[in-house]
């Protein structure tokens, strides 16, 4: 039977054991984990993840600061709220939703947040301390996709994981993880050759590229362990359903353990979030 991995199940556990923590916190330090979502513009999606974002930190026992920024808002006056918001002792996480508007540069606003205070795990110098398998802030949706396979699999070590994308939010930072966990790593893309076969070999299998159902049954090894990250809107019969980068009614047979979309690594990103603000402010006062 193809264990089916419930994404909002485990991220109710990581939320409570964060509501837990967060309350220790408060006893010996006097203050919540504070943590300042920063959104700019009224784009439908990202008004919906910080809610979401928003509504998490207060089941967490976490200080939430919202700041809404006008689409227009120049990049000097930007830099001046993640200036003051580095310095506010009260502020241990910040987040700066992505996409900004065109006209900001995203670079300067990632580069420019405390790498301390970095809950996103972007900044160059976590980046760089993750690659190079040194303790740095994770980003939260490969630290939620390594949650995920810890559920199903005793020991990743020796393990070929496949990775399917290479971004900077997801496939980079999730075959540094893996290569952390002891396993065999190949990450394929758009460019990569063969990538059928590449990723029929794979013991693990993880997906974030973009494209509805793009991984079918005969790309997956029987028995593979498979986490599709995509989240994808796609029309049919005129309605609008969410859809993965996994086939996820031909592959869920072939897999021991698999992800859907939505409910699988969706919520365990927003709750790593609040994972991530209680390690930046543990970290912080310690």
């Amino acid at each position: 039977m193809t264990r089916i991995i419930d994404g909002k199940q485990l991220a109710a556990q990581v939320v409570d054991d964060v509501a837990t923590e967060a309350k220790l916190f408060l006893d010996k330090h006097g203050v919540k984990p504070g943590l300042a979502v920063v959104l700019v513009g009224e784009d439908p999606a990202s008004q919906v993840y910080v809610r979401n974002k928003i509504k998490r930190a207060e089941e967490s026992g976490l200080n939430s600061i919202e700041h809404k920024l006008p689409a227009d808002i120049d990049q000097n006056t930007l830099d001046q709220l993640i200036d003051q918001l580095n310095q506010d002792p009260a502020v241990h996480g910040i987040l700066v939703q992505l996409p900004l508007p065109d006209h900001l540069d995203e670079n300067a606003v990632i580069n420019s947040i405390l790498p301390a205070k970095d809950v996103d795990g972007f900044h160059p110098v976590n980046v760089g301390l993750l690659s190079s398998g040194q303790d740095a802030m994770v980003p939260c949706t490969p630290l939620g996709c390594l949650i995920m396979l810890r559920q199903v699999m005793d020991d990743l070590t020796g393990k070929h994981a496949v990775v399917v994308g290479r971004s900077n939010i997801v496939g980079k930072p999730m075959a540094a993880l893996l290569l952390r966990e002891n396993c065999t790593v190949t990450t394929v893309h758009s460019r990569t050759q063969n990538i059928e076969q590449i990723c029929s070999e794979a013991d693990i299998l993880v997906v974030a590229v973009g494209s509805p159902e793009m991984v079918k049954a005969d790309w997956v090894k029987p028995g593979a362990v498979v986490i599709d990250v995509g989240i994808n809107s796609v029309e049919h019969d005129g309605a609008y359903k969410l859809k993965g980068d996994v086939d996820y009614q031909a592959v869920a047979p072939v897999a021991s353990a698999i992800t859907p979309v939505p409910g699988g690594v969706g919520p365990m990103t927003i709750a790593c979030l609040m994972k991530n603000t209680l390690t930046a402010a543990t970290q912080q006062l310690s």
